[in-house]
């Protein structure tokens, strides 16, 4: 049975997450956007919504400053096995990624090396995106979380540098992307294939034919002499 375990690392603290909220708000206000925040928390699944042109995206900033982002901190659990505990990497990212819904985007913010003078590093990734590139992590090299960079062996012993792809970098043309990919597949979710039902057919019946109608004779016209 699969019980709680401690999570292996710590999400950034609150000052950090607020200063990082602010960079992503700026960024996209840069690129011609409107910035709604919210004014209370009751919504902890996103922290912005932008819109432009009618468009709008929901915007789940993540802060960091150690080069990962602990986004199933709180999803960790541990199994057991033959050999000991496990932890379920797998189950923990499906977990995470339940929890956002249609045009939602995350932006991860990243402030490890950036001096205080320079922007932090800002990428933008679909929740789609970032649990694909997560389970490509755990399968590698075990860790419940998302990377900027790491370094793996494949099962050749070649040994790889993996880092976030380039096209996540926050740019208008990545923005753009996002915003038409999220709204087809908003529009996909809401919009229920069409069932066509077709009429059932009239059984033939094999019963015996029911009784002929015989007409009544014509009566004879009686002739008088």
């Amino acid at each position: 049975m699969a019980v709680f375990a401690a999570p292996v690392s710590k999400p950034a603290p609150w000052p950090m997450s607020v200063g990082a909220e602010g960079i992503a708000a700026a960024q996209f206000a840069r690129c011609g956007f409107d910035v709604l925040v919210q004014a209370g928390r009751d919504k902890p699944w996103y922290d912005l919504v932008v819109t432009k042109g009618g468009n709008l995206l929901k915007v789940s900033v993540k802060a960091s400053d150690n080069g990962e982002w602990a986004l199933t901190s709180g999803f960790i659990r541990r199994v057991a096995e033959t050999n000991g505990m496990r932890v379920d990497c797998l189950s923990a990212i499906d977990m995470w990624r339940a929890g956002y819904g249609s045009r939602t985007v995350c932006c991860l913010v990243q402030f490890e090396g950036a001096a205080i003078h320079e922007l932090p590093r800002v990428y933008l990734a679909s929740p789609d995106e970032i649990a694909s590139a997560m389970r490509e992590t755990a399968a590698r090299i075990g860790r419940c979380t998302l990377l900027e960079m790491y370094e793996w062996t494949a099962a050749n012993g070649a040994r790889t540098i993996e880092m976030l792809p380039e096209r996540w970098h926050f740019s208008q043309d990545r923005v753009q992307e996002l915003l038409m990919s999220q709204g087809s597949n908003a529009t996909a979710a809401s919009t229920p294939p069409r069932t066509t039902i077709a009429p059932a057919p009239v059984p033939i019946s094999a019963s015996a034919p029911g009784p002929r109608l015989v007409p009544d004779p014509v009566p004879e016209l009686a002739m008088s002499v």
